[in-house]
């Protein structure tokens, strides 16, 4: 055959080929003159790499970038062309140097593999597992595996495969598993995931548990039930019961379905039961509970429509009865049937169990398992605590119509309960157990229960005593009042010494021990007595509670009043008396009220020594908070029938003892009782100890400033009554107490001149000031600000009140700052002056608030400061006292001199002055 001309070396070849010649073994030759001629066909590198690979045939970079090119070319090309043949035998010749090698072992395999060549990719596979070291077998079973997974791939083939790669890899079961369940093997899969539930040592490379992988195989054996035979599927979903406890309601319809798809419905039916019975939680009971009403409503459906086809058939066969009648005849000679089938037949025709039309049973057995739904629910909850004493009620409450299965269900419960690890009260399930006798009219049966009843040793005192009180109510109701008695006086008995050493040598000492000191029990008792007794017998029973040392307050208000309606009053107050020695406050107010009470209703003024001695006990006994009403009371004795002064000495301490938060009220009642009795002046001295020495809240102080002002404005007093509202100015702070300002203002408006209101813009502006330094310190610039005094407003202000010139320079001259010409002392950021500062303008001392005469606009009021009117109204003479009347008697005598006048002149202020001008 002649070689074509492109295939022979090219004078650019020529250099390569003369190197090629000199060293054909040198693998750096030629691989640089197959990079040389990478662009060349492949048909002339062909011959390259063949003459290379002849000269190296053991090179594997050589063979590893042929094969590459090979398989490159075939790529594109469909597995029946001849190019794979080629490709196919070049691997095979590599393989004869390269058998080593588990690259070229996988290219290979993967060729075959995509050319659908089954038995020689097969053999190639087993091949490579001989050639190569076994620390290399797994780079070749991972194709391997993938290779028979394929569709087309014998089973059998495959199973070989997998059983093997098992021996090389048992941990990989899961993937064996994985592919006998998707091929339909259900046998050999479910035999497989038993074993591996079986091995402890086994561990999931997948990340199954076992819990898992259980429900796996019990999803296996009931879905394909009647594929898998040889496993015992009964006791493997049972174990699982057992282990998996979280997921019992699954595993139990698991098992039912299984016995369901083997048609064994009357033993699914016995599964389900036993699930719904034994489970714990109402979510498994849910789940097997709608799984067996799905079963039993898709049975009777089934049944109700094969019925239906069944009746369609004999319809039509009633038409040629005789024919077939005949034909039956004739078959039976030449039938084969079954042993069963002739059975049948022959014995069981016509037997009531065997009835085909069995609708009406199916339909029953679905109503009574829906009926049941409520009682297996209980019962579940029953199993989860069975000394749930609510659940037992519930339980009975569902029985409600038939009093047999009631009677069961409390017999049951109170055996079953334990009292002391009872949840609720387990003595309800006794009395109402009694109870159901009694409404049937059973009342010896009643009787035994309730007697057996107060014998159980219960968890608290109170829950016996509710027992011995319902059997007494019981008796009560039947009209048995001396049953009821004895009962109560049974119940109370105090236990025999013997009985407490025998209760002491065992160690548990039961309730009943402490029955008699149940503090329900007597009162019960003493009910009765007071019903049913006489006054002896109830006496006692009072003084029996109280020798006890079980007595409450109210019983000893009971008490008393007891033995007043029977006229005993001494005796009462005795009891009175007993009650307060015995508690303490809080429990004993309600008996001194009643006590302090019914002693004034009884003896009024007649023991009034004695009724003062019991108000004295009762406040000195009584905490602050408590003692209010007693001193009230005390009072209101004093005014009725004692002495007005010593009621005000009550009223006194009263305010004294009450806490801060009730003197304020207190103090109002005080002077509202001292001004009835003794007059309004009488209360200047109550008010003055209210502001000054009571402890009065702040708010409070200043609540009674204004209400002494008040009174002392009524009384003419207006200089008093100034100095109370500069008093308690100091607890209002104007931005939130604007209302005392108001009443301020006001007041100097009607009653002030202009040197008063002007005192009380000053001390509203100093009163601000202080609160505002407790809450910030205001900057530097701030404190500076409105230092300058605006002399010309001043001017104006003085003029419209009708000063004249001279007076107003006088006033300038006090108004004018003085001049610091020494180097005064630095004020530091931050500190605001409130006091008097040292000047060296002369030696004199100015105030360091230059505010205190200033009226600034936006401080005067919350009105326009431009259109302040003040009110002209003479200056009453009470505010000058002996001054005013001194003046008057010189002017009336004549007898005024010129150094008189000058001395009155200099001590009258300002306005007088002016007043005085206005007047001549």
């Amino acid at each position: 055959m002649a070689i074509s001309v492109e295939l022979y070396p090219s004078a650019d070849d020529l250099l390569y080929e003369e190197e090629i010649l000199r060293n054909p073994f040198s693998l750096k030759l030629w691989w640089r003159y197959l990079i040389a001629r990478s662009d060349a066909p492949f048909k002339k590198r062909f011959v390259i790499y063949e003459r290379a690979l002849k000269a190296l045939p053991g090179s594997y970079k050589l063979w590893h970038a042929y094969l590459r090119e090979r398989l490159d070319l075939v790529r594109n090309l469909p597995i029946t062309h001849s190019h794979y043949d080629t490709l196919n035998n070049t691997f095979e010749r590599a393989l004869v140097t390269m058998h080593k090698m588990p690259r070229i072992w996988i290219m290979y395999l993967q060729t075959l593999t995509e050319q659908k060549l089954v038995t020689r990719t097969r053999r190639t596979f087993d091949r490579a597992l001989c050639a190569l070291p076994v620390t290399q077998h797994d780079r070749i079973w991972e194709p391997y595996l993938i290779f028979v997974s394929q569709k087309g791939i014998p089973i059998e083939t495959s199973l070989r495969v997998y059983r093997r790669y098992l021996k090389y890899d048992p941990s990989h079961i899961e993937d064996f598993i994985d592919f006998l369940l998707t091929s339909n093997l259900w046998q050999e899969a479910a035999e497989r995931l038993a074993s591996v539930l079986n091995d402890d040592k086994f561990f999931s490379i997948k990340g199954k548990t076992k819990h898992r992988l259980w429900l796996e195989l019990c999803d296996l054996l009931t879905r394909h039930a009647n594929e898998v035979s040889g496993l015992n599927v009964d006791a493997i979903i049972r174990g699982g019961i057992r282990k998996f406890t979280d997921e019992v309601g699954r595993l139990w319809t698991s098992l039912a379905e299984y016995y369901i798809r083997r048609g064994l419905h009357e033993k699914a039916r016995d599964v389900f039961e036993e699930g719904m019975s034994t489970v714990i939680t109402v979510r498994d009971f849910s789940v097997i509970f709608d799984s067996y009403s799905q079963f039993e409503e898709s049975m009777l459906a089934y049944k109700m429509e094969e019925m239906g086809m069944s009746d369609e058939e004999d319809d039509g066969g009633e038409e040629n009865g005789v024919e077939e009648e005949e034909e039956e005849e004739e078959d039976t000679r030449f039938n084969g049937r079954s042993l069963e089938e002739d059975f049948d037949m022959k014995v069981l025709h016509g037997f009531w169990l065997n009835d085909k039309n069995d609708i009406d049973l199916r339909l029953a057995r679905f109503d009574y398992l829906m009926q049941r739904r409520p009682e297996l629910a209980n019962s579940v909850l029953l199993r989860q605590n069975p000394h749930n004493v609510e659940q037992w009620h519930r339980r009975v409450k569902l029985f409600e119509g038939n009093p047999t299965r009631q009677i069961l269900t409390y017999t049951e419960a109170v055996r079953t309960i334990d009292p002391k690890k009872a949840v609720g009260k387990p003595h309800t399930l006794w009395v109402a157990f009694a109870k159901l006798y009694e409404q049937h009219n059973d009342l010896a049966n009643a009787r035994v229960i309730f007697d057996k009843a107060v014998q159980v040793n219960y968890k608290g005192v109170e829950n016996l005593a509710s027992v011995w009180c319902e059997w007494a109510e019981m008796e009560l109701k039947h009209k048995n009042f001396q049953g009821a008695l004895e009962l109560m006086r049974r119940a109370t008995a105090e236990p025999s010494v013997e009985v407490k050493r025998r209760v002491a040598v065992d160690g548990n000492e039961p309730v009943q021990m402490q029955l008699h000191r149940s503090l329900r029990l007597w009162t019960f008792y003493v009910d009765l007595e007071e019903s049913l007794g006489d006054l002896e017998s109830t006496r006692a029973v009072y003084e029996r509670i109280l020798d006890l040392r079980i007595a409450t307050a109210q019983i000893i208000i009971n008490y008393a009043y007891f033995l007043e309606e029977h006229k005993y009053f001494e005796d009462a107050f005795k009891v009175y008396e007993r009650g307060v020695k015995i508690f303490k406050y809080p429990h004993v107010k309600d008996i001194w009220v009643t006590y302090l009470t019914k002693f004034m209703k009884r003896y009024g003024k007649t023991k009034l020594e004695r009724a003062r001695e019991l108000f004295e006990n009762a406040v000195n006994s009584a905490p602050a908070d408590q003692v209010k009403p007693l001193f009230l009371q005390y009072a209101k004795l004093e005014e009725d029938y004692g002495l007005a002064k010593r009621a005000m000495d009550v009223y006194d301490r009263a305010t004294k003892k009450v806490p801060n938060n009730e003197k304020l009220s207190m103090y109002e009642i005080y002077i509202a009782r001292a001004a009835e009795v003794f007059g309004v002046p009488s209360t200047r001295k109550i008010y003055e100890q209210a502001v000054n020495y009571s402890g009065l809240p702040d708010k409070d102080v200043k609540t009674m400033c204004l209400k002494f002002a008040e009174l002392e404005k009524s009384l003419g007093e207006i200089d008093r009554a100034r100095y109370l509202y500069a008093y308690a100015s100091q607890y209002a702070d104007p931005r939130s107490d604007p209302e005392f300002w108001n009443k301020w203002h006001e007041f100097e408006v009607q009653h002030g001149n202009e040197d008063t209101f002007r005192e009380m813009l000053r001390i509203k502006r100093s009163v601000s000031a202080s609160h505002s330094q407790t809450h910030f310190i205001l900057p530097e610039y701030l404190m500076q600000k409105d230092q300058t005094v605006n002399l010309d407003e001043a001017k104006d202000k003085l003029k419209q009140a009708g000063v004249p010139e001279d007076e107003m320079a006088a006033l300038e001259r006090q108004l004018a700052p003085a001049v610091d010409n020494t180097v005064t002392k630095e004020r530091k950021v931050g500190f605001v002056s409130a006091g008097v500062e040292s000047q060296s303008d002369r030696g004199i001392k100015t105030s360091g608030n230059h505010e205190d005469i200033e009226l600034p606009d936006e401080s005067d009021s919350d009105d326009d400061d431009d259109k302040i009117e003040i009110a002209q109204k003479d200056v009453p003479s009470a505010v000058f006292g002996g001054l005013i009347r001194k003046r008057d008697e010189n002017e009336n005598n004549g007898e005024v001199d010129g150094a008189k006048d000058t001395d009155n002149e200099n001590r009258l202020g300002a306005l007088e002055r002016i007043k005085r001008l206005k007047r001549n």
